[in-house]
């Protein structure tokens, strides 16, 4: 009978080692199943953002192309300027 105790012993050590690698495997699957929703966030904002990049730079690009027009109609209106004044300068110089 002086084994009783100590066969106990060994069993229920037996116990809490099965009992502590299976929790330590569900906690392991919740833990990775958290870890993938996380970087599933992660990587859905990182393509909002680049998204959102992507229409500023459309519109910016928008912006410079009606920045050249206005640049190229104020050269023009300021070289009919420049012709009106001479032949203004040319009616009175007569």
């Amino acid at each position: 009978m002086d084994w009783l105790p100590a066969a106990f012993s060994f069993a229920g050590t037996l116990c809490a080692m099965f009992f502590g690698y299976f929790a330590f495997l569900r906690n392991r699957r919740k833990d990775d199943a958290e870890s993938g929703q996380q970087s599933g966030i992660v990587l859905t904002e990182l393509g909002y953002v680049k998204s959102g990049i992507d229409d500023i730079k459309r519109k910016q690009e928008k912006q410079d192309a009606q920045y050249v027009e206005v640049v190229t109609r104020l050269a023009k209106v300021e070289a009919s300027a420049a012709q009106a004044h001479k032949r203004l300068d040319n009616m009175t110089g007569q």
